[in-house]
């Protein structure tokens, strides 16, 4: 029987409570109002299966997922404040569990994936493949993929937009270590023995394969490039990150 590992803890909120990490190109909206997302009609209600040996449930992971919405969300408006700007949070976050099933500015979102969507300004994710995720690697690698995620959002907001997509994505690996490093410097999460081995495992495993070309469309860094990157967040804050 697996022992229970310890877990994430969120003292300041009061919240019920990858193997390898996607990232698509998110679709700029056309015109006019952003695209809302399109789930199919029997979207709703279907879950990652639950947890046999009783460890790590849904519940659980879903409670995981809230809370790093919840602080990703907390997180940012202070630093919009600070630098006296209108935050907005992302509109919408939308597990999913089949192919397609979501759509980004008319492209279906594929399998074993986290996105964020400027067409419509939500952050949707392979439910099965994140909760699988979350049992192998950690629950503190959920708050670090959610706080990626977010951070592509913050770009948009903030109109970021470099010339490789690799820039863009270390810079987003940089936002999710300020993000935690931050939060958990002022009290309000509370990394419990082991998280930061999770994280590292976590880094190590989302690296581009060995010959992706740095310039290529879709390349995210090295293991080394994005723990870099995060570790570059995590202990200096924002300063590395190139934002304000």
């Amino acid at each position: 029987m697996p022992v229970p590992r310890q877990r994430l803890v969120v003292p300041a909120l009061c919240v019920s409570v990858l193997v390898a990490l996607g990232c698509v190109a998110a679709p700029q909206a056309p015109s006019g109002q952003p695209q809302r997302p399109a789930p199919t009609a029997t979207a709703a209600g279907e879950q990652p299966d639950t947890d046999v040996d009783g460890t790590d449930t849904v519940e659980e992971f879903q409670a995981d997922v809230e809370a790093a919405r919840v602080i990703a969300e907390a997180y940012w408006s202070e630093k919009f404040d600070a630098s006296g700007l209108a935050f907005q949070p992302v509109a919408e976050l939308i597990p999913y569990v089949r192919e397609g099933q979501v759509a980004c500015g008319g492209q279906g979102l594929g399998l074993n994936n986290a996105a964020y969507c400027s067409a419509g300004d939500f952050i949707a994710y392979d439910a099965r493949w994140a909760f699988g995720a979350f049992r192998q690697i950690g629950d503190a690698f959920i708050f670090y993929l959610l706080g990626h995620e977010y951070a592509h959002a913050i770009q948009r907001r903030l109109r970021i937009q470099q010339q490789f997509t690799i820039e863009q994505e270390l810079q987003a690996d940089c936002m999710a270590g300020a993000y935690l490093g931050d939060m958990e410097k002022a009290g309000r999460l509370r990394l419990a023995a082991g998280d930061l081995e999770e994280l590292a495992a976590g880094l190590e495993a989302v690296g581009d394969d060995p010959g992706q070309p740095w310039f290529a469309e879709g390349a995210h860094g090295t293991a080394k490039q994005r723990t870099r990157a995060f570790s570059n967040g995590y202990s200096q804050s924002l300063e590395l990150c190139n934002l304000f």
